[in-house]
Formats: C-alpha cells, structure tokens, sequence
C-alpha cells in the first residue's frame, strides 16, 4: 500500500499558491484493508475514506467507464491492481494529474508540470468530455489563475464545445451548478468564468438569465474603458457579487429587464433565499440609492421595509457594500449618499413606539403617527 498526494494541493504547491484542502490517492489497498487501518468510508458513490486522525479524504485508485448520462453516469472499478497512472489518467486536467510521494518525488505522465510552465489548462485525455462537469470546473480554473495569465488550450475549448453540444450539461442538477457557479464566483477572475462558458458555447444553456446581463456589462465596461475588476473585488461573498452582475447593468434604466432576469436565474438554479433576497433588494434599492437626494420619501420607506432593514440590520451591510463596488463613478460616495441612508436607518430604528402610546396613540391612529414619522425622516435624509 502507498499514498499519494494528489491534485490540488500539488498543482498550488508547485504554484506557490495557498493550499487549502489535501487528497490522498491509495495504491495497492482494497476497501477491506482501509477499514481495517481504522478509516471511515464517505459515502457509496466512490471508494473516499477519511484517514483516523486528520480526517482528509483518502480514496483508493480507480479506473473509471461511462454507462450513462450526466456527470454520475459512470461505473467505477478500485482495487488494489489499479494504478497510480491509471488513477492519473481519468483526472481531467493535466495539472491536477500530478501526484506527490512521501519523499517529495513526483509522477507527472501527462506533462501537468510542463503546462503548469506554461500557463495552460489542458485536459488529459478524449475522456474528458464524456463528464459535464468538467466545463464549469475549467471555467472555474480560469477564473482562479487568470490573473496569473493561465488560458484554456484551443483543443480543449473544442472538448467542451462537443459536451455542450451533446446535451449532456442539461443532465447537471441546479444544485451542482450552484455549487460550482458559487465557489467561480469567490475566486479572483470570476468574469472570467463566463468568458470561458461563453467560449464553450455553454453560458446560454447554463445560465440563460444572464445572457442579458454579461451583454450590458461589456457594453458598459467598453464605454467607460474599465473591466469592472477592482469594483467586484471588493465584495468578499459569492452572493454579493452576484447581485453586482445583476446591477451592474441597471445604467440603462432598465430596472423591469433585470428584475425579471434575476427573478428567473433564482428560480432556474434554485438559489438559496438569502441569495435570491439580495439580488432582489439590490436591484429594488440602487436606482433609489443612486438618486437619493431626488427619491421620494414614500419610495425610500418601501425599499427600507420591503428589504427589511429596520427588524435585520444584518442585511444592510452585504446591500451598502454591494451598492459601494457599483459606484464606479463614485457619485455616492462623494455625497455620502451611503453614509445618508445608514443614518436614516438608525434615526427609524429609534423611533419610540411605546413614547407614542404614552402620548395617546393607539391602534390605527399609532400606526399611522409612526409611518408619519418614518416619511418625514425620509424626506429630511
């Protein structure tokens, strides 16, 4: 029995890149043998062990063969005559069919080192395109290491042309392509991941709700001869910097275009309700935010409420700091339009109901005094 450090965490090493989670490959073991070292098996899919003590994942070498549609139709065959080349050669890039033994020596059969040189995404073999998973994992790669000036080899653009149209990404589930979407969308370049599906002839068919959206940003970007970069980098999660695609494009006045695509992404992929609530309150509030001294009070108190500001002041962080990298121009920020409405907040949340009732209000007639109050501290912000 040997292990073997694998994929990821050797592909950022020989980066020096942050290496975040281990994968161990076994050769020469069989399920028996890992559960008599004390390993925990992970799930039925696949032969994935966690090791006793540091609880990373250790799966055994396996060859592999498609029986099926999707990315799970595949048979798999472990055991211990599988080899570590044989394991290497159904990766599906060869930068992360490079494995590392206990003495640091490396096995690299399809030249993952070569390519790392060179700053190419290249996958391994023809199989590549029997899984469509891979065309949001490539994508997702080129969003990690753009900024490193990585690219997707012509040869494999044209694997993933032939897998979208094959009609195998419909058999994705909306949960996997959410997963995948979410992870592009915290990495350096995730523009760049739409690029690349777009490139794969696979945006339309995954994310057809952003067809409209991904257009007006490069119309926009090439207007004001800027890449949005350094504006979408400065939101953290994957959450708000979807619903800066989504606003991104509202330069138009096209507010009912967007809220419609937005409302129809959320619903194709199934988007948590916190995501689906932001992109909905985002696209709600910018054109109020962005003209703020010009909204009416009335529209100011029913963004306010409909976001849930006043009960949640959780949510007003993430909206404020999606509304800051979308002003680009920096209007807002100069007239403390953010600072503006952060105060308003905090004069409505002050509001004291229970003065009110001492003072004679009641029923009706106190829900009225106070939505009084709320428009005059609108009007005055």
């Amino acid at each position: 029995m040997k292990t073997y450090l694998v994929g990821g965490a050797v592909r950022d090493k020989l980066l020096n890149y942050p290496v975040i989670d281990r994968d161990w490959v076994v050769v020469g073991a069989d399920a028996k043998h890992m559960l008599a070292l004390g390993y925990t098996p992970v799930g039925s899919d696949f032969p994935v062990f966690l090791h006793p003590k540091t609880k990373e994942e250790y799966a055994l070498a396996r060859t592999e063969r498609k029986n099926g549609k999707g990315y799970k139709g595949f048979s798999f065959y472990a055991d211990k005559d599988v080899t570590l080349e044989q394991d290497l050669s159904r990766r599906d890039l060869t930068i992360n069919a490079i494995a590392e033994d206990a003495s640091g020596q490396l096995t690299d059969p399809f030249n993952g080192q070569q390519d790392l040189q060179r700053k190419i995404l290249r996958h391994v073999s023809p199989a590549f395109s029997e899984d469509p998973l891979r065309v949001l994992r490539v994508a997702r790669f080129g969003a990690r290491y753009a900024h490193l000036g990585f690219s997707v080899a012509a040869q494999t653009i044209s694997l993933m042309q032939t897998i979208s149209l094959s009609g195998e990404l419909e058999h994705l589930t909306r949960e996997r392509v959410w997963q995948e979407l979410e992870r592009a969308l915290t990495e350096q370049s995730p523009l760049v991941f739409f690029q690349i599906l777009n490139d794969a002839q696979a945006q339309d068919i995954l994310f057809p709700a952003l067809e409209q959206v991904l257009d007006n940003i490069a119309k926009i970007s090439a207007k004001l001869g800027s890449d949005f970069s350094a504006q979408l980098n400065q939101l953290a999660s994957a959450q708000e910097r979807l619903a800066w695609l989504f606003n991104v494009a509202q330069t138009d006045n096209n507010f009912d275009d967007i809220k419609t695509n937005a409302d129809s992404f959320c619903q194709q992929l199934r988007c948590p309700n916190q995501v689906r609530n932001l992109i909905q309150h985002s696209v709600l509030g910018l054109p109020i935010i962005s003209n703020w001294p010009n909204s009416d009070a009335v529209d100011k108190l029913a963004f306010i409420q409909t976001a849930d500001l006043l009960r949640s002041p959780d949510k007003t962080a993430p909206l404020l700091a999606v509304f800051q990298a979308l002003d680009y121009l920096g209007t807002c920020s100069e007239l403390n339009y953010f600072e503006k409405l952060q105060t308003l907040l905090q004069k409505l949340r002050a509001i004291d109901h229970k003065t009110l009732i001492l003072e004679g209000f009641k029923g009706a007639q106190l829900g009225a005094e106070i939505k009084r109050i709320q428009l005059q501290y609108c009007a005055e912000s």
